[in-house]
């Protein structure tokens, strides 16, 4: 989930007129769709929010399903950027975690835009389009069997097993309760996300948990830990 900036409402940055008004589509889009859903939102709505007229979705985006693709899937980033990522990590454990879960934490690093983006996949698992099954199939799955291949050779398997399939999802878990907890990690240990460095000490903690998790499994499978991923 390698993060694509995306402006906050009312920032023009540096972009020319035209870019900032699909900025401002996008930004209007997230918010709405997020709390109303694709049904419940109109093009006038669409329009009004991001102080542009209505022929502009057209334009941008060919009409108000191609503004809602948009907005589910570009906020997040490239899965190609990710699947890159992961393929370029260095031998070490902890460099193949490091880029891991640099996938989860940079988005969250666009504050409520990351939020938005979460809810409003929860309400498109809740009331699908079909962009939700395209996102499993086409972004999620590959990020995963990218990290199961890498794993692979170091547990001396050609081919995954299924408790390999077990702990690269409880990997994913760790990164993806960050993103679905964020208001729980609010009441139950207030302070864990504040602060300009939250997020980069998380990264350092979850490369931890992360290490110690294949760790385990290696050792009740009896492999033998190369030293420096042992320390």
């Amino acid at each position: 989930m390698n993060a694509r900036p995306v402006l906050e409402a009312g920032d023009t940055g540096t972009s020319k007129p035209g870019e900032d008004a699909r900025e401002r589509l996008l930004m209007a889009g997230l918010r709405l769709f997020a709390q109303q859903g694709y049904s419940k939102t109109s093009t006038r709505e669409l329009a009004e929010a991001a102080s542009v007229n209505v022929a502009s979705i057209s334009y941008y985006f060919g009409d108000k399903a191609g503004l809602y693709r948009a907005v589910f899937m570009e906020p997040l980033g490239s899965t190609a950027d990710e699947l890159a990522r992961l393929r370029a990590a260095g031998p070490r454990l902890g460099d193949l975690l490091q880029a891991f879960y640099a996938g989860f934490l940079e988005p969250l690093k666009q504050g409520d835009v990351a939020r938005l983006c979460m809810k409003l996949h929860f309400r498109e698992m809740l009331e699908p389009t079909g962009l939700w099954q395209q996102t499993l199939e086409q972004d999620i799955k590959p990020l995963h069997d990218a990290m199961v291949a890498r794993l692979c050779p170091r547990f001396g398997l050609a081919a995954p097993d299924d408790d390999l399939q077990r702990l690269v999802i409880c990997l994913a878990a760790l990164g993806v309760h960050l993103h679905i907890s964020h208001d729980c990690t609010a009441v139950v240990a207030p302070g864990l996300n504040d602060g300009a460095d939250a997020l980069d000490l998380w990264q350092q903690r979850l490369v931890g948990f992360g290490l110690a998790m294949v760790q385990a499994e290696m050792r009740r499978r009896g492999i033998a830990l190369e030293e420096e991923d042992a320390a």
